[in-house]
């Protein structure tokens, strides 16, 4: 038998429980369910390296797609979601999110405070800003004049018939129709929601594609000339081809504002609040301005930033473009309308 010294065996016994320690640390993971292209990569691997937590990231195209999906698995699966403001109001009344520990966040300060205590989380028990923007009209200038775009009533003209792009989302689409109506974008009247839809119709020739996963790249292949699109997109798409240009319609934008939010039977509670107060860094937001092109409601992330991205409308909006646009708030049952209608609309865009 060999015999092995004390000393030896202090060391052997330390190291396992090193490779223990690490091992246990590396097995924590946490899932991501996220819009396409919202956090960096490299702030992911930052994340890891620090915490030894894996994100497991997947990809959602639309509210409703994140809705239903964290629906049928009863709010399991996933440990930190990020739905746009009228679903979190949606969300929380129905139970489906876990409040938000603030005293658990150390860079909570950071967050801004005009983008707090909105009528769909008053509080902010349940969510707390990620992004916010504006959806405008996205215009390739080597096509169309943008001088000639300054309308959401534009996307109707015969000249653009096969050449537009929607986004697919509900809210977002109808909310252009009902704002040329006249009426809320944020109405419940089903009477009003299927004058829009009826609205719709008539355009429907003129839709090449509706993208809410990667807005911008239909503009960059050169396969839509006119369309929705979202500030940072639009950010995005410009500085890799300056004719892809940004027009904010007269009737006003749309606002929207992306949020985390926790599960409420999120397995690992306590990874998502380290993930959020990670993300609430000024050196995060700084990250995820300059390779994603997104406005940040971080308080102390322009002082990071270049002169020529502080001033730029598409990442900072002007506030009076901000106050014009309207933001969406949850309509309860009647978000059951507004998708009737949108696969009505769908159907005839086959």
């Amino acid at each position: 038998m060999i015999k092995l010294g004390r000393g030896f065996l202090t060391k052997l016994i330390a190291t396992s429980v090193a490779l223990f320690a690490i091992t246990a640390q590396a097995a924590e993971k946490l899932y991501v369910y996220n819009w396409t292209e919202y956090v960096p990569s490299s702030l992911l691997e930052q994340f890891t390296k620090e915490t030894g937590i894996e994100v497991i990231y997947s990809t959602f195209e639309s509210n409703e797609e994140m809705y239903s999906k964290l629906k049928l698995a009863d709010s399991k699966g996933y440990d930190i979601v990020f739905p746009s403001s009228y679903y979190v109001g949606k969300m929380a009344k129905e139970g489906m999110l876990a409040e938000i520990d603030h005293s658990k966040l150390s860079n909570f300060a950071n967050v801004s405070k005009t983008l707090m205590g909105k009528p769909f989380d008053p509080e902010n028990k349940f969510s707390l800003p990620y992004v916010y923007g504006l959806t405008g009209i996205g215009v390739n200038a080597s096509a169309i004049d943008p001088k000639t775009v300054t309308s959401w009533g534009d996307f109707w003209k015969p000249e653009f018939k096969g050449k537009l792009l929607l986004m697919n989302d509900a809210r977002e689409v109808f909310h252009i129709a009902l704002l040329l109506d006249g009426k809320s974008p944020n109405t419940k009247d089903e009477s009003e929601i299927k004058a829009a839809y009826e609205r719709l119709t008539k355009l429907v020739p003129n839709v090449l594609i509706f993208n809410s996963d990667s807005p911008e790249m239909p503009y960059l292949q050169g396969e839509v000339d006119i369309g929705m699109q979202w500030t940072g997109s639009a950010h995005r798409a410009k500085s890799e081809n300056s004719n892809i240009q940004f027009v904010f319609p007269k009737e006003g934008a749309v606002v929207w504002m992306d949020n985390y939010a926790i599960p409420k039977n999120a397995k690992n509670k306590a990874a998502a609040h380290k993930f959020i107060d990670f993300l609430l860094r000024p050196e995060s937001a700084k990250e995820v301005i300059e390779t994603m092109g997104f406005s940040m409601p971080n308080e102390n992330v322009k002082a990071l930033l270049s002169e020529s991205l502080v001033n730029d409308p598409l990442i900072f909006p002007p506030l009076e473009e901000i106050e014009k646009g309207i933001l969406q708030s949850d309509v309860g049952e009647a978000v059951e309308i507004y998708e009737k209608y949108w696969n009505l609309l769908r159907t005839n865009n086959k």
